[in-house]
């Protein structure tokens, strides 16, 4: 971003427009203190005040002589950053996200900055100016004489306080000193980034030279421990050939062993042979350089890399529909590598952390050093240091997950959007609301960078493009190598039951297909999207079932916590032994998530080894990679898992996957049931059979001759897409129309009622040709504590006012939410909901 700007010298009184993370959409005006003006830029992340008591990191975008006219502006507290942290392009960027996904500005720097540049404040505590101990008329206890003797030397946080008297809450204490006028609190704020650092040795300067080095070895030689860390330093470190190499020197951890202790080392530092020192180290352990590992194409994926190049001669945006398992990736490393030897940055984006774990070693033994990883699950340092190597240009390369789009690149060649079509690239809560593979579009064309979207079931609307001629549309229809497609299966659910040959939740046909990989020393992977042990628990004497006490949904039972756990707000509590309403004892679980399978399936086969892969198992960062090496090594025979099972994952002995609950996936009350049952369906069914052998797929179902599962067993995705752009077509639903949902929100149910329907009523007033649907409850009407009311938007595509269209829905819901019954009303748009 720009400097100062030329009209504006470093005398005047100048002024700072800042974007600040609060959900208010305008800049807000602080004066500069003079010492500033000379320093200050557009881009840089400053500390300001706001309100009576808070303290903010906002974003300066602004600089300007004009004084506010409606307030009298409050000093900008500190600069944080020397140069600027965000480019120009990036903020309009931010800047066409607010507008286009109606929010504010700082909701998307707030989204977009890590939490490792944003500031926190530490409660800090300091002796009182005015505090005399020689005149005071209060007494003190010997633990408050303790805090107030250090308080002379220096401030303290509370957890000094702790350590230093012992005293382990220390409220009643700080209360006391406070009231005695002998202590003030404050808040420290502070930066939350801290680089990793890692202690390094090198010799005294004294000791480079040849002479003194001898000298140094005579001293030592009755000590062989202190001689043998020096002759050990030297090995590491040739001083003699380039003198330069000990301003470096070397990571202590090198150094030590059983002769050479810490004891040794602080013996040598103390008589100043050595000298410690701190290094800043990266967080991330990729070699150095990037070995040579060069990928070798089959003939169909060299046709479908040349395809691909072909088409961004003349289009911004190619699809890469490849079959599961067709090699989709070596193409990306061989396209991600023209890439990054024409000087340009890359940005590999994936929808699951999942997936990443498996990716990233791939990419890791072709790119080395210049790549960075991105996501949710690493810590605010972690991601920190991503951001300011994109910033830097040492990460020419990021791989990471939907805010991977927020960071700052400024010399963006090629996007690939891998797994285009999963919904999880789009933000629900909070705003901003945006969808990662469209702002990729839009960032593409701001840096005039190539984006490629692949994936085995491409999204309706992606699809549609093509259509259009918009987008590029390359397939590879084959699997690498000597692997083909698996063979589909159906158990039909209903046979089944009348016959009496259920197991459990389980068909006979996949028992047997079970058994029959386990003995073969095969694994399997079986798709269950529910987690938890069982989504319903009901009294069967009178019918009660625990509900949320905050939502309007049931409790489901998972058996590990012994507990009934709400999947919306996280309320939980015990599974009762009896019925509260009619203290019947006979409370069962009904229907069935990943955590009763894998309890069954450890009753049905005791020998194999059975893993759970579900959001319960992968809270941490290491929770996937742990999963996926067991299953990758063989030591997992079955793998249970949620939607994370479906997606990208690579495993040479599975031979079996199985389906259940795919009635439930199809028939769920949205318009994109069947387009996301199909793509589930066919995703988690490319996990089978990646190698030689044939994989088997087995899908439970009650409705086996649905039209569906015809497409699925053809992998007959064209087929399949072209059947849905009738239906949306017919419905008026995307590719051929625009939605733009609004949910209202209140805890008092009357309320959001008469304030949806009077500003809907508006809407419709204002707004004309534009289908509004609405007020109505959606499937779960109450999350939170609050009730909740849905409206929808249907714009035609043609439709030229969409901005303006926009503008009504925002204005109109301010307007009626100044008046007084209506003031604490929420009203989120969400456009393009998924």
């Amino acid at each position: 971003m720009a400097n100062l700007p030329p009209e504006l010298n470093v005398h005047e009184t100048l002024f700072a427009e800042l974007v600040l993370p609060v959900p208010i959409d305008r800049l807000f005006t602080y004066r500069v203190p003079a010492p500033f003006n000379s320093i200050i830029k557009v881009g840089q992340r400053a500390i300001v005040p706001f309100g009576s008591k808070k303290i903010l990191t906002g974003v300066i975008a602004n600089i300007h002589s004009n004084a506010p006219r409606e307030y009298e502006a409050k000093y900008l507290l500190e600069l944080l950053d020397e140069d600027e942290i965000f480019f120009d392009q990036q903020f309009k960027l931010y800047q066409w996200i607010a507008t286009y996904y109606m929010c504010s500005v700082g909701e998307v720097v707030n989204a977009a900055l890590p939490s490792g540049l944003k500031l926190s404040s530490e409660s800090m505590v300091q002796l009182n100016p005015s505090f005399d101990e020689d005149t005071t008329n209060y007494s003190f206890s010997e633990k408050e004489k303790i805090v107030l003797q250090r308080l002379k030397q220096e401030s303290l946080t509370y957890s000094d306080i702790v350590k230093l008297t012992g005293v382990q809450t220390i409220h009643a204490l700080l209360k006391s000193l406070t009231s005695k006028e002998a202590i003030i609190l404050f808040e420290q704020v502070k930066e939350k980034y801290k680089p990793k650092t890692e202690k390094h040795i090198r010799l005294a300067h004294e000791y480079i030279k040849k002479k003194s080095l001898e000298a140094l070895f005579e001293t030592l030689s009755a000590k062989p421990r202190h001689e043998s860390l020096i002759l050990k330093y030297l090995q590491w470190v040739p001083v003699f050939s380039d003198p330069l190499l000990n301003e470096k020197g070397v990571a202590k951890s090198l150094l030590r062993d059983e002769e050479t202790t810490d004891a040794v080392i602080r013996t040598l530092i103390k008589n100043k042979v050595i000298e410690e020192f701190s290094v800043a180290v990266p967080r991330f352990g990729f070699e150095t350089t990037a070995p040579s590992v060069p990928v070798l194409l089959s003939p169909k994926q060299e046709e479908a890399r040349n395809s691909i190049i072909q088409y961004l001669e003349n289009k911004n945006t190619v699809l890469f529909q490849g079959v599961t398992g067709s090699g989709k990736t070596e193409v990306y490393i061989d396209l991600i590598r023209r890439a990054l030897e024409g000087g340009n940055q890359v940005l590999y984006m994936l929808p699951e952390i999942a997936l990443t774990t498996q990716i990233v070693l791939r990419l890791k033994k072709n790119f080395g050093n210049q790549m960075g990883v991105y996501h949710s699950k690493f810590s605010d340092n972690e991601r920190v240091e991503v951001w300011n190597g994109v910033r830097n240009g040492k990460f020419n390369l990021v791989v990471g997950v939907r805010s991977s789009v927020l960071l700052p690149f400024d010399n963006l060649g090629l996007i690939i959007v891998d797994e285009e079509h999963d919904s999880s690239y789009k933000q629900q809560d909070p705003a901003p609301r945006y969808h990662a593979r469209d702002v990729a579009l839009l960032m593409a064309h701001q840096h005039q960078a190539k984006v490629i979207l692949g994936s085995a079931t491409p999204s309706v609307e992606s699809y549609y493009q093509t259509q259009t001629g918009k987008f590029g549309y390359v397939k590879l229809s084959e699997r690498f190598g000597t692997a083909v497609l698996p063979e589909i299966l159906f158990a039909d659910l209903s046979a089944e039951r009348k016959n009496k040959t259920m197991k459990g939740e389980f068909s006979s046909m996949l028992l047997k297909g079970i058994e029959s990989a386990v003995n073969a020393k095969e694994q399997v992977i079986l798709f269950q999207n529910r987690r938890g042990y069982s989504p319903l628990v009901q009294c069967q004497d009178c019918g009660w079932i625990p509900t949320c006490i905050n939502c309007a949904v049931s409790l489901t039972y998972h058996q590990f916590r012994h507990a009934l756990v709400c999947h919306y707000c996280g309320y939980k509590e015990s599974l009762p032994t009896q019925c509260p309403q009619c203290s019947s004892k006979r409370i069962l679980t009904l229907g069935y998530g990943t955590e009763k399978l894998q309890e069954e399936l450890n009753l049905y086969f005791p020998d194999a080894t059975v893993k759970r892969m579900d959001y319960d198992t992968t809270r941490t960062k290491s929770g996937y990679e742990e999963i996926i090496s067991e299953f990758e090594s063989g030591d997992t025979d079955i793998l249970v898992g949620t939607q994370m099972v479906t997606k990208g994952l690579d495993f040479d002995k599975v031979s079996l996957v199985g389906v259940f609950d795919a009635d439930r996936l199809m028939h769920f009350p949205d318009f994109r049931s069947y387009e996301r049952a199909f793509q589930l369906i066919t995703q988690v069914s490319g996990r089978a059979g990646r190698r030689e052998k044939k994989g088997k797929v087995i899908v439970q179902t009650a409705r086996p001759s649905h039209s569906l599962f015809q497409y699925v067993i053809e992998h007959n995705v064209d087929g399949f897409l072209q059947k849905q752009l009738e239906d949306r077509k017919q419905n008026f639903y995307p590719p051929f129309s625009r939605l733009i949902g609004i949910t209202f929100k209140h805890s008092d149910k009357k309320v959001v009622q008469e304030a949806a329907t009077a500003i809907t009523e508006n809407y419709k007033a204002k707004i004309r040709q534009v289908n509004i649907l609405g007020p109505s409850e959606p499937m779960i009407s109450k999350i939170r504590n609050e009730f909740l009311l849905q409206v929808l938007l249907k714009i035609p595509r043609d439709q030229g006012h969409l901005t303006e269209i926009k503008s009504i829905l925002a204005n109109t819901a301010q307007l009626f939410l100044q008046e007084k019954k209506f003031r604490t009303v929420k009203v989120i748009f969400d456009v393009d909901p998924a």
